[in-house]
This record gives structure tokens, sequence and C-alpha cells, in this order.
């Protein structure tokens, strides 16, 4: 299942494709009792999308029949076993793809010439990705970090592992040498070199970047290129050879004052906009300003969710099962925000106060 929403990866999902390309979204859940019910879910959705396939018009016999092959592969896919909190898979002649993400999404069902992208735009901006670069004398290793975990990536040549005769970083220590280790040429060709790798790997998925690793590599990983530089330095050896729990410990108090920071930052922007009067708040009242490109920056707390209905010139509050109800306006409204280049910060729940939920600074 996909778990990485790059730039290039959100082009190539929204490129068009021959009709139809289906999307199949069902919400999951981590734990008992409520997931042993996500399977008999997930297969009534796949189920009910073959209908719709079938009783389309526009669909040929045989593009039906590659559609719903690639619907039972993405199908035998899934690992409901390690479900998040949404699933989405999407499905079109000759190719499928499984989603999974740490974001509910409402049960829908779309068939198009598009890939519907917008819930997976929503739960990547709220996971709020990061990179951790764990480095030492010898290794190099990266760690791909979301919420409440890291795990060990294996992309961009990662691990970098530095191959030497003679070389005994652990014995170096023991006797006393360790310093030496950074300072000798072949350890800064090293951290050159994961420089130049992990340079590679943020322009294809640029995200946050922290660094950790002992004082003395931490200094020369600075010299080494640009990299640290721009990163967040947690100074804590022994990571590289290390645990996802043990580096995750390292830099979770890190994550956690800088989202105390962020949100309050983002309450006082919020505070200094009603004072402008470029302050938006309302689900109506801000789907028409991200339309309008208007938005500079919006706020969303964790966990919300409206469902409206399209009343002609607004939006209204409406039931899940009510005609024409759109469950994932949120996820709509952070999308648009991103594409006209709006910054979206998800902040804990109950930090916007009479705002409900979700409210934005405008441009103007």
């Amino acid at each position: 299942m996909e778990h990485d929403l790059s730039p290039a990866t959100l082009a190539e999902l929204r490129r068009p494709r021959p009709y139809p390309a289906v999307s199949v979204l069902t919400p999951t859940h981590r734990r008992d009792p409520l997931n042993t019910e996500d399977a008999v879910r997930l297969r009534n959705a796949v189920a009910e999308a073959k209908k719709k396939l079938e009783s389309d018009p526009a669909v040929t016999r045989d593009r039906r029949a590659d559609v719903e092959l690639q619907l039972d592969r993405a199908l035998s896919e899934v690992d409901l076993a390690h479900s998040e909190d949404g699933l989405v898979i999407f499905a079109a002649p000759g190719e499928h793809q499984v989603w999974s993400l740490a974001r509910s999404v409402p049960e829908r069902i779309v068939l198009s010439d598009t890939f519907l992208t917008r819930n997976l735009v929503s739960a990547h901006t709220a996971e709020r990705p990061f990179w951790v670069l764990s480095v030492s004398a010898d290794r190099a290793t990266l760690w791909s970090g979301g919420v409440d975990r890291v795990t060990e990536e294996h992309t961009g040549g990662f691990p970098l592992i530095r191959e030497e005769p003679n070389f005994d970083p652990e014995r170096q220590e023991q006797v006393g040498d360790q310093p030496s280790n950074f300072r000798d040429e072949d350890t800064r060709r090293f951290l050159r070199d994961t420089d130049t790798a992990m340079a590679r790997v943020l322009r294809g998925h640029p995200r946050p970047l922290y660094i950790t690793g002992a004082p003395a590599a931490l200094s020369l990983m600075s010299e080494a290129g640009q990299v640290a530089r721009d990163a967040v330095q947690v100074p804590h050896g022994g990571l590289a050879h290390g645990t996802p729990q043990a580096v995750w410990q390292a830099v979770r108090p890190v994550l956690e004052a800088e989202a105390r920071r962020s949100t309050e930052d983002v309450g006082r922007a919020l505070e200094s906009a009603r004072g402008r009067k470029e302050f938006a708040a309302g689900v109506d009242e801000l789907w028409r300003n991200a339309r309008e490109g208007r938005v500079r920056l919006l706020a969303v707390e964790e966990n919300y969710r409206i469902t409206v209905r399209d009343a002609g010139d607004h939006l209204i509050v409406a039931e899940d099962g009510d005609l024409d109800a759109r469950a994932d306006i949120v996820d709509e409204i952070v999308e648009q925000c991103l594409e006209t280049g709006a910054e979206v910060r998800f902040v804990p729940d109950g930090t916007l106060g009479d705002a409900d939920g979700m409210a934005a600074v405008l441009r103007y």
C-alpha cells in the first residue's frame, strides 16, 4: 500500500486517464472492534464500483473487464492488519493503486477521467511528514516520519555504509579515539556523499529534515554542504545503528515543541487578521474565498469534519445521507487552498474556539 505523496506522484495521479478512472474511498479503523467490519465494508465498496461500471453505457465490455480485474488486484493487496484511518483504491485500464491514509475519508465511489486526489492531499498535509537523517562515522540511515512514528526508508541509496578495511568505530570509541573519526578525510568524504544523497532525496520528496548524530558529526555535516544548515539538528549519537523507536523518542520532544510554537503562531496570525478585517470562518465563507484564491493561511482542527450540500450560491449543513451531500468538503477546501499557494496548518481540536473548526487569514 502507498503512503508517500510526493509532488511527482501527485502530478502522475492527476493526469487524465482513459474513462473510467475509478476511485473507491472507505474509512478504516486501527483497532478492534471497529476494524473487524472494515473487510466487509471494503468488499461491498468494490462490488458497488463494479455495479457502477456494469450500468454505465459509456464503458465497453473489454474496458469494464480490465478495470474490474484491476479492482480485484487492488483488493488482494490491501493489508487491513496495518490499516490506518482511511483507504483509497484507484483503478483504471491497465493500472491500480492502494493508498492507506492517516485521516478518515467518506465512503465514496467516483467514475471519471481522473482519480479523486483531494483526500490524499488533505491526509498528507495533516500528517506533516518529515525526514530524519541519522549520521555516524560509518553509517547514514534515513527515516520517514509521520504523526506518531518513524520507519526506516530505503530510498536514494540509503542506508549509506562506509566500507573500509580495518575501520572499527566501536573499537576506536573504546580506546578513546572517537573524536578523530570526524577529523579523518575519509569520514569527511563519507559525510559529503551523505549530504549529496540527502539533497537528491529532498529534491524529489521535499519535507522538513531533522538530523541526528554526535555533535562532532553534526558539525562536520554542516561543513559538508547545505542540507544540515537548513535542517533541525538533534544532538544524539548512536541512532544511525538504532531502532525506529529510539529515533522517535529522540525527535519527539523537538517535534512537540515545534508543534506548540506553530499552533501559537497560527493563533496570533488569526487574531491579527481579525483586527485587519482579513479573517474568515465558516465552511460557506471559506469555500468561496478558497475558490477565489483569497486565502493566505488556512487553519483546520485535526478532526474537524462537516457534511454540506450545494444550495445554489451557498453551502448549507446537511446529513451524510442527503441528496448531493458532500462529506469531504473540508478536504476540498484544503486542496483548493494549497492549489492557490496558501499555507495550510492543522491544529489540535478546540484551538480555534468560536471559529468552529476552520478559519483563515485572507490575502485581501
